[in-house]
């Protein structure tokens, strides 16, 4: 298929609808808009439903109704409206329902700002709901990624029976690059007998439910659950890795900030600094493989955040390397030279 130019949040949205998304239910937020400004022109041209609901409580529900139902469905939005919605993403994690939810990172806390972040890291990869749940979160770098992991996503989401998050800072919604929609490989899913579509009197009715009232039952459940998840740590994760092999010093990023520490590692090689970059393209499961048997003598972590993804980065080296954080909030956007002064710092100087 030819590339075509086109913004972020527009070829997420056609994306979706490639993957065979049939139904959209979401609220208006900026920098998230065109998903649903696209979905409402575009999902009735294919025989689906787009639906503003009242607020983004609703429109998780009426996910969690959709995917209950078997279909394809999707919802978009920002920040805090990802928030409103973490109860409902429980449910469904609960209920083991397969939905995509793409989060446009705005600024916080609270209402915030409408410029890029990455402030949602916590609440995308350590469950925003409550319980023991999780949810796998695809991160992209280019409109390309976002393009292939909202595609991925459905099929993920059909073939472990959860939601899938799909996390892009403002920037990645907004911005315009070539893509092409090539269909992602097909996992071998099982026909959803599960589904509540009525019974036409010929068994006994599926119920979808996320509630254990047996201690014994609702723990069997968690158990069987970690299983599962257990199972996507092993296969799932994702990363993308940039002249370690030689690295003194390693720049942790992903999104669009890993762009710019690439850039980053470049000017350090000029200086005579070994820099690399490893990129994460799933914030969970966190590619915790990338970081064995690093020759490195630091890390660094590059975030829009006050650093929250240092976390995992510390976990994934058992704590056996130092790590570092250089970062901006608020919608700023680190640069390559706050990047380099603060890995020269690391270094001790210009070698």
């Amino acid at each position: 298929m030819a590339k075509v130019l086109m913004k972020g949040n527009e070829a997420v949205a056609k994306a979706a609808i490639e993957a065979g998304c049939k139904y959209f239910f979401g609220y208006p937020i900026t920098p998230q808009n065109e998903i649903p400004e696209y979905m409402a022109r575009e999902m009735p041209k294919v025989g689906g439903v787009f639906l503003q609901a009242e607020s983004e409580v609703a429109a998780i529900n009426m996910v969690y109704g959709a995917a209950g139902a078997g279909a394809r469905v999707m919802t978009s939005s920002s920040s805090p409206g990802i928030a409103l919605k973490q109860e409902g993403i429980s449910y469904i994690a609960g209920a083991e329902l397969p939905a995509v939810i793409v989060n446009m990172m705005r600024g916080g806390p609270g209402l915030g700002g409408i410029q890029p972040s990455q402030a949602d890291y916590f609440m995308s990869t350590r469950g925003g709901g409550n319980g023991d749940y999780r949810h796998i979160v695809y991160a992209p770098a280019t409109i390309q990624e976002a393009v292939d992991m909202t595609m991925e996503a459905f099929e993920v989401a059909d073939y472990y029976r959860m939601p899938v998050m799909v996390v892009g800072d403002g920037m990645i919604g907004q911005m315009m690059e070539p893509v092409e929609f090539n269909p992602p490989a097909k996992r071998e899913l099982q026909e959803k007998t599960w589904a509540s579509v009525g019974t036409k009197g010929l068994r006994k009715p599926n119920v979808i439910n996320s509630l254990y009232l047996e201690a014994q039952e609702l723990e069997d459940h968690n158990i069987r659950l970690e299983k599962k998840y257990e199972e996507i740590i092993e296969k799932e994760a994702r990363w993308e890795d940039y002249k370690i092999e030689d690295a003194d010093i390693i720049l942790v990023a992903y999104g669009t900030t890993a762009r710019i520490a690439k850039n980053a590692a470049e000017d350090l090689r000029k200086e005579g600094i070994k820099a690399g970059v490893i990129r994460p393209m799933t914030l969970w499961p966190f590619p915790n493989k990338a970081f064995e048997n690093l020759n490195c003598k630091a890390l660094l972590t590059v975030e829009m955040s006050m650093g929250q993804m240092i976390e995992d980065v510390k976990t994934a080296v058992e704590f056996k390397l130092p790590v570092h954080f250089v970062g901006r909030v608020g919608g700023m956007i680190p640069e390559p030279v706050m990047i380099v002064d603060k890995a020269r710092e690391i270094m001790g100087g210009v070698r």
